[in-house]
């Protein structure tokens, strides 16, 4: 594994050039790759005047401890990878996507849940400071790089910060059991925060209050809940094939 001033791969490159360049110190890339997408990513790194220096591909393999690096790897500066969710919602040219994680507290559900963040194409997973787990070591094995490519923002005051994200035109739409209403019937064209709660006690009551609307997941068998990344990856899911992102 990298370590966690170093990030691998285009996604999580280009993320950060997008969300926080001040962070990137320099971006090391493969000298014989040419292609629109590596193009793209100069350009981006020539705007923010950030060095860039082209080496072989052995070096890469080495920079990267042998992890899956597309070509691409950045050092970063660790004392400025703090990121606001204003910060990310002023970069964004799309509809956000937010992933909202109310008391989860295990860091290995936490991993989970950063790996399908990252899968799905969320642009910033957002949990409160107190009462959940936030990103270490073993969170980070767990997420297989989604740590450093998804956005993870620790807020003081969750309500508050969902209210914030509502005066952005965000729609905040919650999971719990006893909803009315289920994963179905949403219409999730626009910009989305979804909100789930730890498995043990779902969203806390403030937070379902603050929700603009609250679903449910369909159960079909005999198990009354989900793994949270489980069900993070389901609303996620439906809300990028309602987006046309995937056939």
């Amino acid at each position: 594994m990298t370590d966690r001033a170093t990030l691998c791969g285009f996604h999580a490159v280009s993320a950060r050039l997008r969300q926080n360049p001040d962070s990137v110190r320099e971006i090391y890339h493969d000298e014989k790759r040419r292609d629109a997408r590596m193009r793209t990513l100069i350009s981006a790194a020539e705007d923010h005047k950030i060095r860039l220096i082209p080496i072989d591909s052995a070096r890469l393999d080495g920079m990267a401890g042998h992890a899956r690096h597309q070509g691409v790897v950045a050092r970063i500066d660790p004392s400025k990878s703090f990121i606001a969710l204003e910060d990310v919602l002023d970069t964004l040219t799309t509809p956000a996507l937010l992933l909202v994680l109310d008391g989860v507290q295990d860091p290995r559900n936490l991993g989970a849940c950063l790996r399908v963040a990252d899968a799905m194409g969320v642009d910033a997973v957002v949990a409160p400071k107190d009462r959940a787990v936030g990103v270490n070591a073993t969170v980070a094995k767990a997420a297989c790089g989604a740590a450093e490519s998804v956005p993870f923002i620790a807020v003081t005051n969750l309500a508050r910060s969902l209210r914030a994200m509502r005066e952005r035109g965000i729609r905040i739409i919650g999971t719990t059991e006893d909803a009315a209403n289920d994963l179905g019937g949403a219409r999730l064209e626009g910009a989305v925060a979804w909100v789930l709660g730890s498995e043990d006690e779902g969203l806390r009551r403030l937070t379902r209050e603050t929700c603009d609307e609250l679903v449910r997941i369909p159960m079909l068998g005999t198990v009354e809940s989900l793994n949270v990344s489980v069900a993070a990856g389901i609303c996620l899911f439906e809300t990028v094939r309602q987006r046309g992102a995937i056939v």
